[in-house]
């Protein structure tokens, strides 16, 4: 009897992770657009959310947010194991300097600051010029493509990840944005320029 009602208690609570894993996407993912450069593959796309209260306030407050944004280029084989070509991340940190009473996003060694809050998260809505496939890497035919975004929790201070496992308002998520990209190809490197002049008669 112990025994059934533990198991049931457990399908109880995996049912309601579930039911809380549901109603977690809540960024859309708007305008995707991939296209090839010189230097590979770039992807723009648009992000549309805003921060929960408690998110905001945990920001205000000196803890700094992470997202990752994620970008995946697989090619579907009926014959053998899909071949997954490029997998990207990129992370953005959004954190609040109380000295400067400025916003802060930062990127590897990029950083800028911002007066507001809305300003900063105007700019995390958007990814412009992200390279996610290099050019060596050799593309043919038909990929699908999948981009997301979402606030790491796992980067909060400790106290905050417990209270994450039942608080809805520290979790921001998108689904996987999947869409088909039709004979690809990048584009040519640039070809090297010369100055002709000066040089010898031929």
């Amino acid at each position: 009897m112990h025994r059934i009602a533990f198991l049931a208690r457990l399908a109880l609570l995996l049912a309601s992770f579930a039911s809380f894993a549901a109603r977690a996407d809540e960024i859309e993912v708007r305008d995707v657009s991939l296209r090839a450069t010189g230097e590979g593959l770039v992807l723009d796309a648009d992000f549309a959310f805003e921060l929960t209260p408690r998110l905001a306030e945990v920001v205000a407050n000196g803890v700094p947010l992470y997202f990752r944004v994620e970008f995946e280029l697989i090619r579907r084989r009926w014959y053998w194991f899909d071949d997954t070509t490029g997998v990207r991340r990129l992370q953005v940190r959004l954190s609040y300097h109380a000295l400067s009473r400025q916003y802060r996003l930062s990127t590897g060694l990029l950083q800028q600051n911002f007066a507001t809050l809305e300003e900063a998260l105007n700019v995390l809505k958007r990814v412009r010029n992200w390279l996610v496939v290099e050019r060596s890497v050799p593309l043919s035919g038909d990929y699908e493509a999948a981009v997301r975004v979402r606030h790491d929790v796992s980067l909060l201070p400790k106290p905050f990840q417990l209270s994450a496992l039942t608080a809805r308002d520290l979790h921001l998520d998108s689904a996987w944005y999947r869409f088909t990209v039709r004979s690809l190809e990048q584009a040519p490197a640039p070809v090297e320029s010369r100055d002709l002049q000066g040089a010898p008669p031929r």
